[in-house]
């Protein structure tokens, strides 16, 4: 039997720098990739400076959230995040002087969390159809009364409601000034463009994204919710069409 040999632990020298994964480096290429129009200097950009750093991201927040349990694959939960940032690398703004870590930190953190909440409610949704007898009087109606998709009216009255509603916004957004406040409509325009995908959505729950993705104080927040409020609800008076 041939004697065990013990694996050799490389450790990190005291006072050696860590080697970061997402360094000024990758946002130097993020900012690149913005202004580049040739299509194949992009995709290798993406590939050999961002890709990289976004995988680890997403990887290492799957992991100190655990946000892979109750899901079927990590593979496909962290690719598809990863896909998420990558269609979201022109919404940052270097100008702002948000860090581009910090700023894709949140968007992939939050993406996870809408994730999570829905497949966990969707979990909650799934009812043996074997034995009726389980099913409460609740649950009867719910199904006898279920309509599989709208009226064709009603779809495209809320895509129009919905295309109305966004007009609005990205019509206040050109109109801000105020850094903080423009922080807050681009968290508000991204929660509404996703608002099919939260399971959870209340005046606390928007307050908690908002706050998630500005990186804002609660003071600070209800100052630039407020300022925005006033200025949707001088453009937007009808009440089909409030959102605050």
């Amino acid at each position: 039997m041939l004697p065990k040999t013990k694996k050799k632990i490389v450790r990190r020298k005291k006072g050696t720098p860590r080697k970061l994964y997402f360094d000024e480096n990758t946002q130097k290429s993020i900012e690149v990739f913005q202004v580049t129009e040739d299509v194949d200097e992009k995709n290798k950009i993406y590939s050999e400076q961002i890709l990289p750093a976004f995988d680890k991201l997403v990887e290492n927040l799957i992991f100190i959230y655990d946000f892979k349990s109750g899901h079927a694959s990590f593979i496909d939960l962290k690719n598809d995040c990863v896909s998420f940032l990558y269609e979201t690398l022109h919404k940052w703004d270097p100008k702002r002087g948000t860090k581009a870590f910090s700023y894709f930190n949140v968007v992939a953190k939050n993406w996870l969390i809408i994730r999570s909440k829905k497949r966990a409610k969707n979990l909650k949704k799934i009812v043996s159809m074997s034995d009726l007898s389980k099913l409460g009087k609740r649950d009867k109606y719910i199904i006898e009364t279920f309509q599989i998709s709208p009226s064709p009216d009603s779809m495209v009255k809320r895509i129009e409601v919905k295309k109305s509603i966004k007009k609005v916004l990205l019509e206040i957004k050109s109109n801000l000034k105020n850094e903080n406040e423009i922080s807050c409509i681009d968290s508000i325009i991204w929660i509404f463009e996703n608002v099919d995908d939260i399971d959870f959505l209340n005046k606390r729950a928007v307050f908690f994204y908002l706050r998630e993705m500005t990186g804002l104080t609660p003071k600070q927040l209800a100052v630039s919710v407020s300022s925005i409020k006033k200025k949707y609800r001088e453009l937007k008076n009808d009440e089909e069409f409030q959102i605050f």
